[in-house]
């Protein structure tokens, strides 16, 4: 295309290089802001006119021939041109193409630079409501999940060793708290988001009288950016959905890093549905956990996304450098990954089917009660530090002859003290070491119940 084709060909006396028009391109990834960048073209046509720089012939022509655009793009008719650049000017060409001389206004009192900012805000907004959404379901399969299984034991862990015996609901339950601050923490980036850069212009605003007020209204904005040399070059909001999206893909991997032990044949704690699994081409015996594994993985792709764009920004003097470009790919990747991963989470957790009694056989390993044993002690009138020698005695003497804790004679323990009586196994079972925990926050079965339910309104509202 020659200078005096393009758009902005006016000063130019020689062709843009071909290799140079390709590599500075952007339509083969922008183009799927045009639904956003025609909905920003129609609200600022309707600004125009009603400031009188359009008339109203000009304005009606001016959106219905976007809207026709809009038609051919979701036919798949539309004709992208690497040659116009980006997206914002293959819709102005064809704009003008169809309806003259009146496509030529539409770009009045704005550039590509606050028109590219807001389109991406546009986009960006859309997609954190739908990846809230997604969140939601997830959560609320977690929470549907917990519920049925308040009663079903397993131990707790840290360090991966064997630490208390807790309820399978209560561990649900923990992931579902790490979701709900995702959630939050979106609601939160999205009032950064929803700020209008349109009226902004290149960098110094306009001298037309533009109505920002009712262009951000038209576009559901909070409000229009208060400094037009910031609206056109910050990427902040980008930046700090790609961290929110972050910690999403590392709670999803911590998910995944324990959905991918607990199915494993070591523990079996768990079997994923078939549909979510893959095989093996050789060894026919195998099930493997692919959509954990993968979504595990793919959270270093998004960490990287992020490094990206901070990259991107850290050395960039105001205002807009066409280093913001390179904005793009990683944003579009990351929302892409991340509604991937939660749709693959959401789909497979009310599938997810519990192995109770291997959880409750695991429980009964590594000693879970030995806790409550010590707490036994204390409220028995021993000194917490006395309590703790006597039952590291007591787990000595459970591991020489390969018995629980509550497997051990009542006179082996009064044997190590005396404060010792035959309620002790009250407290050395699984299910009163759980039921014990009946606090605010605790494992006990009935506090899970409540914490679900309370999780479930909180979701609702």
């Amino acid at each position: 295309m020659s200078s005096e084709q393009k758009l902005w060909g006016g000063r130019f006396t020689e062709a843009t290089d071909a290799f140079v028009e390709a590599f500075t391109a952007s339509v083969e990834f922008d183009k799927r802001l045009a639904p956003f960048d025609i909905q920003g073209s129609i609200a600022h046509a309707t600004m125009l006119e009603s400031i009188g720089v359009l008339t109203d012939k000009e304005c009606k022509a001016i959106v219905q021939g976007l809207e026709n655009i809009r038609e051919e793009i979701e036919r798949g008719d539309f004709f992208w041109s690497v040659e116009l650049e980006d997206v914002h000017m293959n819709v102005e060409a064809r704009l003008t193409d169809r309806i003259g001389i009146a496509g030529k206004k539409l770009h009045t009192g704005r550039s590509r630079n606050d028109q590219v900012a807001t389109d991406v805000r546009l986009y960006l907004r859309a997609e954190i409501d739908v990846i809230r959404q997604e969140l939601a379901r997830l959560q609320s399969a977690l929470i549907d999940l917990a519920e049925r299984e308040a009663d079903t034991l397993m131990p707790g862990f840290t360090h991966l060793q064997v630490a208390q015996p807790i309820s399978f609901g209560h561990h649900l339950l923990a992931w579902n708290e790490m979701l709900a601050r995702d959630r939050e923490r979106l609601a939160d980036c999205r009032k950064r988001v929803n700020v209008m850069p349109l009226g902004s212009a290149a960098l110094a605003g306009t001298s037309y009288p533009l109505d920002r007020a009712l262009t951000a209204r038209l576009l559901e904005f909070d409000r229009p950016s208060a400094n037009s040399l910031d609206a056109v070059s910050d990427r902040d909001f980008a930046i700090e959905f790609a961290a929110c999206a972050s910690l999403i893909l590392m709670h999803l991997s911590r998910f995944s890093e324990e959905l991918i032990l607990w199915s494993s044949a070591q523990f079996g704690f768990i079997d994923l549905p078939d549909k979510f699994c893959t095989g093996s081409s050789i060894m026919p015996q195998k099930k493997n956990p692919d959509v954990p594994e993968l979504v595990r993985g793919k959270s270093g792709r998004v960490f990287g996304h992020l490094f990206a764009l901070l990259t991107l920004m850290k050395s960039q003097p105001l205002a807009y450098n066409k280093d913001n470009q390179e904005d793009k790919e990683p944003l579009f990747d990351t929302v892409d990954t991340v509604k991937g991963c939660l749709r693959a989470f959401a789909d497979m957790m009310p599938h997810l089917e519990p192995n109770r009694d291997a959880m409750r056989e695991a429980a009964k390993r590594g000693f879970a009660t030995a806790t409550d044993l010590a707490d036994y002690l204390v409220r028995k009138g021993v000194a917490f530090r006395d309590a703790h020698e006597i039952v590291g005695k007591a787990v000595r003497l459970g591991i020489d002859s390969r018995r629980d804790l509550a497997e051990l004679e009542l006179s082996e323990l009064q044997q190590l003290s005396a404060v010792i009586e035959a309620d002790v196994f009250d407290v050395l079972s699984l299910e009163g070491s759980v039921a014990s925990r009946d606090i605010e926050g605790g494992t006990a079965p009935a506090r899970v119940r409540q914490a679900a339910a309370a999780a479930r309104q909180t979701l609702a509202g």
